[in-house]
């Protein structure tokens, strides 16, 4: 059966997957009243792009709609499926001679219909007299906003399109719809991702030493990724914190490349993961970077610890995921309490939104092809507007086959812990004694995937997670005998 392999231990992936993925838009899209019979959806694919004015290429990566239906790698072709008998069409770019001389073997349109599994192969040149002959009432194309980005995505465009009657605003939300919903097959891919992804993160935990740099572990995870994994592209900028950028959300960018030297004392926030076929995972770890935990990265991480695993046990289809944010920031709240850092009632904390002052983020997000996935916010769900919550990434409730990831963290944000303590009504329940303590100390973020099952999740992810774990997994790294083991369960 037609397959992507990249040899050696690397997962297999069948076509049947993506063949799968077009029955359940055309099944879903017959049950939408606003489809007309004889009706074609069409989605162009990414095309090949240049760094600015050169001719050097960038590494290309399939639009992700585009790879869902069809799981093509190569850029610049269209697809086309008849949404009353679901019937396949891929449109390949036929290439010039030189081609064979630069790029290597130029193959025929029966290559790709046995590659991909689908039921005609016509070169792009021919897609405007091709659909004339199937004589569709409408074309539906693609365009829709992006909820994380804001950017539209991006709607096919052919010479000659302007002869077909075409609707671009019935396939976005159906297609997005299809991709919250996971199959078991695309399960598999990302158990796959979490695995490599999980893998490279320990041989991260048992390699990092005080005075190595930063962008050394991102090396480090990209090499077993691929080498182990096949995974050429990570999901998204790999974020190396040690020390204070551990409270810097997403660090790693270009301002601040991952090149900070990694010091004895430092916490490490790791937040990186692979993409294979396209399809990834998102996974972070934070650990000291001498192996050996401090009193106070200790409480600070076992109170993320304590927040992640209340939030696991308690998601199941039906629980509303803004509920699993409150949750989590009331446990810290708790523990903050606990700690010293913070004093009062917790109730009270949370009327006046405390918690976003250590968390200004979302809990976690559906994961896919995109590592935010689309259809966090389909028509009929509302982003609410309070601190943190606004920054959730989806407000819906669970249901069986969504994957998302539990990412709880605590930090101590100068910016943020100055503006509560300009507030009476939040600065009334810190304590500021206690606090300058914990100035400088960074970010402590648990990252893990998951998939919602029937009667609760199925954990992705395994990585040591308790302080002894990770301690003693980190001591296995200097040559100690003691070893971790994941999870006895990973399914609830």
């Amino acid at each position: 059966r037609p397959s992507f392999w990249l040899g050696n231990e690397t997962l297999r992936v069948p076509a049947a997957l993506f063949a799968l993925n077009r029955r359940r838009l055309c099944e879903r899209l017959r049950q939408n009243k606003d489809v007309q019979k004889n009706s074609i959806v069409l989605l162009q694919g990414g095309e090949e792009t240049q760094r600015y004015c050169t001719d050097t290429g960038i590494v290309f990566r399939q639009e992700s709609y585009f790879h869902w239906t069809f799981g093509v790698t190569e850029a610049g072709c269209f697809g086309a499926i008849d949404v009353d008998t679901g019937r396949s069409m891929l449109f390949v770019p036929q290439l010039p001679e030189s081609y064979a001389v630069w790029m290597g073997k130029i193959h025929p349109p029966e290559f790709f219909k046995k590659k991909y599994a689908v039921d005609e192969v016509h070169y792009v040149t021919e897609i405007s007299s091709v659909l004339a002959l199937k004589k569709p009432a409408v074309l539906l194309t693609l365009r829709g906003v992006n909820t994380d980005s804001g950017n539209v995505s991006k709607e096919a465009s052919f010479e000659g399109i302007s002869q077909f009657n075409v609707n671009n605003k019935i396939l976005h939300p159906e297609i997005a719809e299809c991709r919250v919903i996971k199959t078991d097959m695309e399960l598999e891919v990302l158990r796959y991702t979490n695995k490599i992804s999980s893998e490279a993160h320990k041989e991260v935990m048992k390699a990092v030493k005080p005075g190595m740099k930063e962008y050394e572990m991102e090396s480090l995870f990209q090499h077993y990724c691929y080498t182990r994994g096949g995974m050429r592209h990570t999901s998204y900028t790999c974020i190396c914190g040690s020390g204070d950028n551990s409270a810097v959300l997403h660090y790693g960018h270009a301002g601040a490349p991952n090149d900070k030297t990694i010091e004895d004392g430092d916490l490490c926030l790791f937040d990186m993961g692979g993409e294979y076929y396209c399809y990834g995972s998102d996974i972070t770890c934070t650990f000291p970077a001498n192996g050996k935990f401090t009193a106070d990265q200790r409480a600070i991480y076992e109170a993320v610890l304590k927040s992640s695993r209340a939030v696991m046990k308690a998601v199941k289809p039906g629980v509303a995921w803004p509920d699993m944010h409150r949750l989590a920031d009331r446990v810290h709240l708790e523990e903050l309490t606990r700690i010293g850092i913070l004093k009062g009632n917790v109730d009270d904390m949370v009327k006046v939104h405390l918690g976003a002052i250590f968390m200004p983020h979302g809990l976690g997000h559906l994961l896919g092809i995109d590592v935010h996935d689309v259809g966090g916010y389909p028509e009929g769900v509302e982003r609410i507007d309070e601190p943190g919550l606004r920054s959730l990434r989806t407000a819906r409730t669970l249901e069986q086959g969504m994957v998302l990831t539990i990412e709880p963290g605590i930090y101590f944000i100068d910016h943020l812990l100055d503006q509560a303590l300009r507030d009476p009504a939040q600065s009334c329940f810190i304590n500021n004694d206690v606090l300058r303590r914990f100035r400088g100390f960074g970010g402590v973020r648990i990252e893990d995937d998951i998939a919602v099952t029937a009667t609760g999740m199925e954990l992705l992810t395994c990585v040591p997670r308790t302080v002894e774990e990770v301690e003693a997994f980190m001591a296995e790294g200097q040559g100690s005998a003691k070893s971790f083991s994941c999870f006895s369960s990973q399914k609830q």
